[in-house]
Parts: C-alpha cells; sequence; structure tokens
C-alpha cells in the first residue's frame, strides 16, 4: 500500500531527537539514514465468485452554469455494473441548468437519474449532497464541464472491481490535451501539487484536482466517519477524499484520462486564490499526516 521510514537519531537527545525523527528523516536527504523502514501491505483482493451479481454505480454530477452540456451528458453517460444512477446537484447558476436537467429527465421516462439543489457553496458542498443521496455501490464523480469524457467511466469502474485500487483517481498530466484545455500556470501548479501530495502521503498522486474520482460507497461511508481529523474546509472535494483515502491506507491509483477543451461555459476555477488555498491544505496535511 506505502512505505515510509522513521527513526534517524534513536538516542533520546532533548530537541534533537524530536527534531531528526519527526522532521528530517521525512526529507532528503536525511531519509536515506533511517533506521526502520516501514512497509504498509494487505492480501491482494480475491475476485468476485462468477455468479456475485454486478455492483450499482452511482454517478455524481456537480453543475453550475452548465446549461449547453446538460443533453450530451445524458447521452453519453454509460450503463455500468448492474445499472447507472445519474445524480445531479445543480449549484445556484446564472444560466438554466436546473431547467435544462428537469427536461432532460423529463424527456427520458425510466431513466435512473435525480436532481437536486445544491444546499451550501463550492463544488465539495455539491459532491458530498450527491453522495449522501446516491444508492450505488459504487460512487463516481463527472465533471459536468465534459473535460473528462464520460466514456472513460468504464475504465475506472473495472480498475475498482478488478481489485487494482480502492480509490481510482483520474489524471489528466499523461496524455497529450487539447490546445486550450488547461493555461499554462494551472499546468504547472497541478504538476508541483502532485509531487507534493505524492510525498505527503507516500502514494503517487500524479493529478490531485482532476475531477474523477471513483470509490466504493462503504469506503466513502469511512471517510465520512474520519472527516473531523482534517476538518472541513475545502470547496473543492477532492482533497477531502484524498486526505480520507490516505488516512484509512485505501489503495490510490492514478488512471491517465485524455483531457478535453471545455467546449461551453467558463471555468469556474480562480488560479491564484484557489493556489493559495492548495497550498494552506499542503501545510494542513503535513501537520496531520507527514510530520505526526
Amino acid at each position: 500500500m506505502r512505505t515510509w521510514r522513521e527513526v534517524l537519531w534513536p538516542v533520546r537527545t532533548p530537541g534533537i531527537d524530536a527534531l531528526c525523527n519527526k522532521l528530517l528523516v521525512k526529507m532528503w536527504p536525511f531519509k536515506h539514514g533511517a533506521l526502520t523502514n516501514f512497509v504498509l501491505a494487505r492480501p491482494l483482493p480475491q475476485p468476485a465468485p462468477a455468479d456475485a451479481k454486478p455492483p450499482k454505480v452511482s454517478v455524481i454530477v456537480a453543475a453550475r452554469n452548465e446549461e449547453g452540456n446538460v443533453e450530451n451528458i445524458f447521452n453519453r453517460v454509460p450503463q455500468m455494473g448492474s445499472g447507472t444512477e445519474l445524480i445531479f446537484v445543480e449549484g445556484h447558476s446564472k444560466d438554466d441548468t436546473y431547467g435544462a436537467i428537469e427536461r432532460g429527465i423529463a424527456a427520458r421516462p425510466g431513466y435512473d437519474a435525480k436532481l437536486f439543489h445544491q444546499p451550501g457553496k463550492g463544488k465539495g458542498d455539491a459532491v458530498r449532497k450527491g453522495f449522501a443521496e446516491a444508492s450505488g455501490d459504487i460512487l463516481m464523480i463527472l465533471d459536468a464541464d465534459l473535460t473528462v469524457p464520460p466514456e472513460d467511466l468504464p475504465r475506472f469502474y473495472d480498475a475498482l472491481v478488478s481489485g487494482k485500487g480502492e480509490f481510482v483517481n483520474g489524471v489528466r498530466l499523461v496524455y497529450p490535451m487539447e490546445k486550450r484545455a488547461m493555461r499554462l500556470l494551472n499546468l504547472a501548479g497541478n504538476k508541483f501539487f502532485s509531487l507534493a501530495f505524492s510525498w505527503l502521503l507516500d502514494q503517487s498522486i500524479k493529478d490531485t484536482l482532476c475531477g474523477t474520482k471513483v470509490l466504493r460507497k462503504d469506503d466513502y461511508d469511512m471517510v465520512v466517519a474520519n472527516r473531523a481529523y482534517f476538518g472541513d474546509f475545502d470547496p473543492f472535494g477532492d482533497f477531502d477524499l484524498i486526505f480520507g483515502a490516505a488516512k484509512l491506507n485505501l489503495k490510490i491509483v492514478d488512471l491517465p484520462i485524455r483531457y478535453r477543451e471545455r467546449v461551453y461555459g467558463d471555468t469556474n476555477i480562480h488560479r491564484w486564490s484557489h493556489g493559495w488555498l492548495l497550498l494552506r491544505m499542503v501545510a494542513f496535511a503535513a501537520r496531520r499526516i507527514k510530520f505526526v
């Protein structure tokens, strides 16, 4: 699952042992002098019986000012497992996103879809509302801007049910992107935070802010039960899930996707203010996870 090092200074020496064993041993090049090396492992998961019913999937779509993408979401989200439930959480849009979703549901009698108003603000709040209303065994997040193709979702499903991972995290930074899919500064920031979080969590996290993340509902319920350890100040929802998965020692797997250019509307990301918030999260996670 992960590896880490402890104990750089084995002798009780006021001030020095704490500095070495809590701080320096976690950092290069001092970590190479560690006296203890830990490996956390679990037996490989066993395949489900051939006659077992496939799990049901809930796809949560947080939608704000995405009226022009709604029809494509209905048309392109595939059926997976024993069935796919589509849950929209509309977030105080200035356009007619809510009405477009209502019309989409009405035009598809029998389609398993639900629509809710977001109670608060931020994508994280909308995702939590969708997860709370979900009835599926597997929870998926799909960004309403469709920069991550819905056709990729079965790959996430397969990675989870095959046991390759327990928390499947989409990665936009592997394949070449479309020309205007991500600004240069956003790309540089994402690469920086991927390195920072991989170091913090002792697991590979190549893209912290990719909207597509997948886990089992039972594991999400455990994340919720332990949420107080990290607090509730993540407006994106990505770090709440990543920190929670790491704290529970879930197997995190990066899954590359092809990142597309937005075809409708404008991004809801404010790179400077949100970048500053991400730096605060890194510092907070370091105190809670790395330098405990």
